[in-house]
């Protein structure tokens, strides 16, 4: 029987995996599901797989942080391992991170065949980190998983044959779908937080290039601070504690943000489905944002989401503040009735087809 291997290390790909993994257990298809450890811990991280109704990792690497030279390469040695115990026929992998070129490198260096879901995405812009990850991973593939016909696209452009490609659809669609069902069984963290639908600004900034840079970090601060006092509603950010780290670092005190601690993800979910507005610069939250009708605003100047921007659910703002505020103005000023581009919620049950057919 075909044997999957479901690698993943981070949040993000625990939310999106969580369909595809679903899939897996309800066609009984033989698979297990390794966690590099790349976010924290396992332990950390575990929470997500309570909460998404998920069985546990069979294999937590713990693999932890450091630079992208060494956590590749602790994922690379480890992950070789588990791959030489349990020999898979197909790994699957997905997103931009080290997890998953090493995932991708480790079993391409086995000879077993590699699965990467959300293939072609590209910002065109290699300092990010990610970029190189995902271009990488494309091209040591042997099934390319697009999510839109832009990302096929893009592949068949750098050479990829389009035997390999696959357009699926986005499993993000699938796990918003799922999750807003599971979120009716909670409380409403709005109540709890004294906010109201749709009277509060929702905001996420973690990326290396933002929080690891006082000029970028300050100056997104600083429009976050202004866009407070212009509409006089409150700015809601869950704080990355790496983000919270260089802000101590670099002294920087927002006076008009109400920041938290780090949410779960359904507790996240709610507050991104009933914000007025998102700003963020993470991948996932723009593509989330467009799902739940909220309009964003991306605090970067590039993104490998531009079908978002084209059908007018976000906006690309930098680090600017003047540019944000315009940016804010903008899309709060648009009608939430764009065409959702990123599919039907259906993208599991398609790969999942395309391995098993």
């Amino acid at each position: 029987m075909l044997k999957i291997a479901v690698v993943l290390g981070t949040r993000p790909e625990i939310i999106k995996m969580a369909p595809v993994i679903r899939e897996l257990e309800s066609i009984k298809t033989n698979y297990f599901v390794l966690h590099t450890g790349q976010h924290y811990s396992y332990n950390m991280n575990k929470v997500f797989f309570e909460q998404l109704k998920l069985n546990d990792a069979k294999y937590n690497l713990e693999v932890g942080s450091g630079s992208h030279a060494a956590q590749t390469a602790r994922i690379l040695i480890e992950i070789e391992k588990v791959y030489a115990i349990e020999k898979p026929d197909i790994i699957l992998v997905q997103g931009d991170t080290n997890t998953v070129l090493a995932g991708a490198l480790a079993g391409t260096k086995l000879h077993i065949k590699i699965g990467h879901i959300e293939a072609g995405l590209r910002s065109y812009d290699r300092q990010m980190p990610e970029e190189i990850n995902r271009i990488l991973t494309d091209h040591c593939s042997d099934y390319l998983f697009a999510p839109t016909e832009k990302c096929k696209d893009i592949l068949k452009n750098e050479g990829i044959p389009e035997n390999k490609i696959f357009v699926t659809g986005n499993t993000i669609v699938d796990a918003v779908q799922q999750n807003l069902r599971i979120i009716n069984d909670k409380g409403l963290l709005l109540d709890q937080l004294r906010l109201k639908p749709e009277e509060y600004f929702l905001v996420t900034l973690h990326r290396q290039e933002n929080v690891d840079n006082p000029l970028n970090f300050e100056s997104i601060l600083q429009a976050l601070d202004q866009l407070a006092s212009i509409y006089r509603i409150p700015i809601i950010y869950p704080v990355h504690p790496r983000s919270r780290k260089m802000m101590r670092e670099f002294n920087l005190e927002p006076q008009n943000i109400k920041l938290l601690e780090p949410l779960d993800y359904l507790d996240f979910l709610q507050l991104e489905k009933y914000a007025k507005l998102i700003l963020t610069d993470s991948g996932g939250i723009q593509e989330e944002s467009c799902i739940l009708g909220v309009p964003c605003v991306t605090l970067r100047g590039n993104t490998e989401r531009p079908e978002t921007v084209e059908v007018g659910a976000n906006v690309l703002a930098g680090t600017d503040p003047v540019k944000i505020i315009a940016s804010a103005d903008i899309m709060l000023k648009k009608e939430n009735k764009w065409q959702n581009p990123f599919g039907d919620g259906h993208a599991s049950q398609r790969i999942i087809s395309v391995l098993t057919q």
